[in-house]
């Protein structure tokens, strides 16, 4: 009787919301690669060659996966973080190795014979669970340069690797890990130098480099004059002042540069420049083999097609099963990556804003579960949960539209994908056990 008195109580802290909004959302994109694939010759739902039905097979082992971590115990999530970001590591690693999968240009997946999957993927549950590790360490202050770079360092190490297997795109997910260093303290100063350093970026590649070293310049000298009677009294301004200068210059005449002819690929390029509406410049268009100059502008073509789809669907859409683009295979990706164009032709503009409006009271809750937290740890975890939900959402949609680079960013819960449907599974619902737990102290 007392047992059963006890988990009466259990099941009425889990948050229920949560566990609808993240099934509602699956069962929307399970719904939606279904209208990509079908055909009236189909005489089933389950057809083992169609990704509909693989998607609805992960959706069911997600719910039985997160069926089991509500009912496990929420200290062994605080015990595991650091092993896990270890394999985690490692798996990274060997994604490098023959054993990786090479996909798109990218080696990023790992073949381990049955199974086949994306380590960077699986990593973010690792760095969310050890950045929410080690912030609520008792000796941790992360007022302190020391742990701040310390507490970066687990997400920008995976970041970094993920680079080395050419997907760029998973590799900026890392960045959304400051959102919660941010709650924590972070200072402004930081968020305000990332996105100059985002704008001086987009600036390197609209202006020639000579224009842009006189802006700077300029910049520089007419701050010194507007200070000079402050540079009298302290001489430190003038070297900020010069080692901002000297940075600017640096990044925008040699490490840009760089970046684009020694790092980035082709298709990333071409994705940049076309996100800006211009032409790749001959001095970063890549050659093949043979010597001859890789195609660009297959990604205008992409993001052109996705426009058409959503914009055909007006405001109520064409309905489910009747769009065109869809059923015709018009924009790549369909499935994937530009899966809202799909909801946005079927179901128009009030679908996509339903939508959009799901995934807004989901990043809601979360943050309301994350404030009312006692432990840090699940704080701090909760916040990192939001931000890999936000970015994923916001980039994904904005590559949708044309204000985004394609960069290869699924839809969380929606778009087709095993691994990522898996690892946001897993994510959300560690949440909801460890809030079940609010009234304890977790480290």
């Amino acid at each position: 009787m007392k047992e059963n008195i006890k988990t009466k109580k259990f099941i009425d802290r889990i948050d229920w919301l949560m566990v609808l909004l993240f099934i509602t959302l699956a069962v929307i994109g399970v719904l939606s690669i279904y209208s990509v694939e079908h055909r009236d010759t189909d005489i089933s739902f389950f057809l083992k060659n169609k990704n509909y039905s693989k998607q609805a097979i992960f959706l069911g082992a997600s719910l039985i996966i997160g069926a089991v971590i509500i009912f496990m115990d929420s200290k062994f999530f605080t015990s595991i973080p650091f092993l896990g970001y270890l394999i985690g590591f490692l798996l990274l690693l060997l994604a490098l190795t023959p054993l990786g999968k090479g996909v798109k240009g990218s080696h990023s997946w790992l073949n381990l014979g049955l199974l086949t999957f994306q380590p960077g993927e699986l990593m973010k549950l690792f760095t969310a669970l050890s950045i929410a590790k080690f912030m609520s360490m008792q000796e941790v202050n992360f007022s302190t340069l020391k742990h701040r770079l310390m507490c970066a360092s687990f997400a920008l190490v995976p970041a970094l690797i993920i680079i080395m297997q050419n997907e760029t795109g998973l590799a900026l997910v890392y960045f959304s890990f400051f959102l919660a260093m941010y709650r924590e303290g972070l200072p402004n100063i930081v968020l305000i130098l990332g996105f100059s350093i985002m704008a001086l970026a987009i600036a390197t590649l609209l202006l020639p480099k000579n224009i842009l070293f006189i802006v700077l310049t300029v910049i520089a000298l007419v701050f010194l004059y507007l200070t000079r009677r402050k540079l009298k009294r302290n001489k430190e301004i003038l070297v900020i002042v010069i080692g901002i200068w000297g940075f600017g210059v640096l990044f925008s005449q040699v490490l840009v540069p760089f970046a684009f002819k020694n790092v980035l690929q082709s298709h990333h390029i071409d994705r940049i420049y076309s996100l800006i509406g211009q032409d790749v410049p001959d001095e970063y268009i890549k050659l093949t083999k043979s010597g001859d100059k890789i195609k660009t502008g297959t990604s205008d073509y992409n993001v052109r097609q996705s426009k058409i789809a959503i914009a055909s669907g007006g405001l109520l859409g064409k309905g489910f099963l009747n769009g065109t683009q869809t059923q015709f295979d018009w924009v790549p990706e369909q499935r994937t990556d530009f899966i809202f164009c799909t909801i946005g032709e079927q179901f128009g503009f009030f679908g996509s804003l339903i939508l959009i409006g799901l995934y807004s009271v989901f990043l809601l809750r979360i943050i309301h579960v994350a404030e009312r937290q006692r432990s840090q740890f699940t704080r701090v975890y909760a916040y990192c949960v939001a931000g890999i939900l936000f970015f994923h959402l916001v980039i994904n949609i904005g590559m949708t539209i044309g204000i985004a680079p394609v960069i290869g960013i699924p839809l969380p819960l929606v778009s087709y994908g095993g691994t990522s449907l898996l690892t946001f599974a897993i994510l959300i619902f560690i949440l909801i056990r460890l809030d079940a737990d609010r009234q304890m102290v977790l480290r």
